[in-house]
């Protein structure tokens, strides 16, 4: 079965966004050596999964980066770019990526749990998740995240929007990776416990 990660900025108290979807309090200014874990997390990836409000800046923010050669993180575009993505969506139809010019992108209109359960069923490499902060909460409580890799920043932004505030009991997770980089960004690789569940 495909595994399902997510990669996703945090603050320090725990928010990935402030209550406006403000981002001002990330680090972006990542040595070559955090760059490195992420080439090599994102590299054995082909399916990426998006909550419609965040597909709708992700897409098009990385489309104009793979199509600027010059630009320090054209890989990166291209990677995401050439990458088959599935936006869910309740209002959204299946005509929205060709009308908005979003290429390899397909949209997603069933029940959730049902459809991600159905993209790890599939032959093929690992699947990634970005956000936003609800579709990743829904996946959080359904149990569906394989690996977490929380990139937790040198910031407290004091409220904001979380992703584990729909869980209805504790969440039990194993750490199996954590390094801390010169930019300031602590990398916490976890896993869901085993030992833990019924």
């Amino acid at each position: 079965m495909r595994k399902l990660k997510l990669q996703v900025q945090i603050s320090l108290d725990g928010f990935i966004a402030g209550n406006n979807g403000e981002l001002d309090w990330m680090e972006f200014n990542w040595d070559n050596e955090l760059k490195s874990y992420i080439e090599k997390l994102t590299k054995p990836v082909d399916c990426i999964v998006l909550g419609r409000k965040l597909a709708e800046g992700f897409i098009p923010h990385w489309a104009n980066i793979a199509a600027e050669h010059e630009h320090p993180e054209h890989e990166a575009g291209k990677k995401f770019t050439d990458t088959h993505k599935v936006v869910f969506s309740k209002s959204l139809n299946h005509t929205v990526p060709a009308a908005y010019g979003w290429e390899n992108t397909v949209m997603a209109n069933g029940y959730l749990i049902d459809e991600i359960k159905k993209l790890k069923e599939q032959d093929g490499g690992d699947i990634i998740v970005y956000g936003g902060a609800g579709f990743v909460s829904s996946l959080i409580k359904a149990g569906l995240i394989d690996e977490y890799h929380l990139l937790v920043n040198p910031s407290a932004i004091g409220n904001g929007l979380p992703i584990f505030r729909e869980i209805e009991e504790s969440l039990k997770l194993k750490l199996v990776e954590s390094h801390a980089y010169s930019c300031g960004i602590i990398i916490l690789k976890y896993v869901p416990d085993v030992s833990h569940t019924d």
